[in-house]
């Protein structure tokens, strides 16, 4: 038994035939992009793909072509956590879940096939070396007219996020919106923020049955970080390395309008931060965190569509020191007057030097007076 590494196969195991196989996902082939449906679906993998199923029968494909139906990709199988060589594995296996009701099985009624499966959506939550966790399946289905040309475009999309609360030295990330192809919100595919690079992705909404809490929840996505790593060696039982990201969010009731809701259109993410440290060997460390949010009011029609921006921005907050001054200079400071006592004992010296010349240059006088 081992983890699997980025890029193996996903296993799956079948109990009513005790056959052990892989996860697909369909990828399209050729100029043509028709589907093929043998491609492996890879361990942390994250993509989409999308090919073309066309029908030369559409009313017998409708009922027995097992891509059309949802149950093909959920039913009868489980997912294996981790790769096993060896029988039994039962503690090894996982249900898929649902985050909405699995559609029905498709049906033709007036030359049209209904629930046919657009879209396969799987989330799949994993652990390090615990390996798989959990797994979600989603679906968009659509209807196919025998008048439309009888083809179909189908979307695979595979999605891993981390665990961090059952593997603990793994931490959270940050996610943002992510658009689908047709530019709308994606509620399963987000984008990771990478620390240092402000990001800003856009994307659209359709109606307005996602208003107020709902957009908030389209915006922050499944699994919403309310603590944040103040350095990227934080430990999660340390509650001292992590700091509360704060929320901001804006007032929800309408001016002036009763057919409006005030809705959030743009998530700001603040983030703060430092470098602390040797001036050498400067450490990152976040500061604080903030949703902010900024509204809009929106008239609730049936066709509108609500455009949805994401930013994150950081802000370096360093304290830098001076920088270093050059060599130190002496600089002399002398008392006022600091040679008085010089210059007095000097003055004295010679005030006596000069009294004495008199009085020798007097005896001189007098002696040749008294010798003539």
């Amino acid at each position: 038994m081992s983890s699997p590494c980025a890029g193996d196969p996903i296993l799956i195991y079948f109990d009513s035939s005790s056959v052990l196989s892989t996860l697909r996902q369909p990828v399209k082939m050729g100029a043509s992009g028709l589907c093929v449906d043998g491609n492996p679906a890879g361990f942390l993998d994250s993509k989409s793909t999308s090919c073309t199923r066309i029908f030369a029968n559409l009313s017998k494909s409708c009922i027995t072509d097992p891509a059309l139906d949802a149950a093909s990709y959920y039913r009868d199988f489980t997912v294996l956590k981790v790769h096993v060589i060896f029988l039994p594995f039962a503690q090894q296996l996982i249900c898929l879940t649902f985050h909405f009701a699995p559609p029905g099985a498709p049906h033709m009624k007036d030359s049209t096939c209904n629930n046919v499966v657009s879209e396969v959506i799987y989330e799949i939550e994993f652990s390090g070396t615990h390996g798989i966790q959990s797994v979600s399946v989603r679906f968009k289905v659509s209807n196919i007219s025998e008048n439309s040309g009888s083809s179909l475009q189908q979307h695979f999309t595979l999605h891993f996020w981390v665990s961090a609360a059952i593997f603990p030295g793994l931490l959270p990330s940050l996610y943002i919106l992510r658009s689908e192809g047709d530019g709308s919100c994606s509620q399963f595919i987000r984008h990771t923020v990478q620390f240092g690079r402000n990001m800003r992705t856009d994307c659209k909404l359709s109606n307005c049955s996602y208003i107020q809490q709902k957009l908030y929840k389209a915006f922050q996505g499944m699994n919403r970080a309310g603590d944040l790593a103040i350095t990227g060696s934080a430990h999660s039982t340390q509650a001292e390395e992590w700091t509360t990201i704060l929320i901001q969010k804006c007032s929800v009731q309408a001016v002036n309008c009763t057919s409006c809701c005030m809705v959030p259109v743009t998530l700001e993410i603040q983030i703060l931060w430092m470098k602390v440290g040797l001036l050498s060997n400067p450490q990152a460390q976040i500061l604080g965190a903030r949703y902010f949010y900024q509204c809009h009011p929106l008239k609730l029609l049936s066709t509108s569509r609500v455009p949805l921006t994401t930013v994150v921005t950081f802000t370096d907050m360093t304290e830098w020191p001076e920088p270093p001054r050059g060599q130190p200079q002496m600089h002399w400071k002398l008392p006022f007057d600091f040679f008085f006592p010089f210059k007095v004992a000097l003055n004295l010296e010679r005030s006596y030097r000069g009294d004495l010349a008199g009085y020798f240059l007097l005896i001189l006088i007098m002696s040749s007076i008294l010798c003539f």
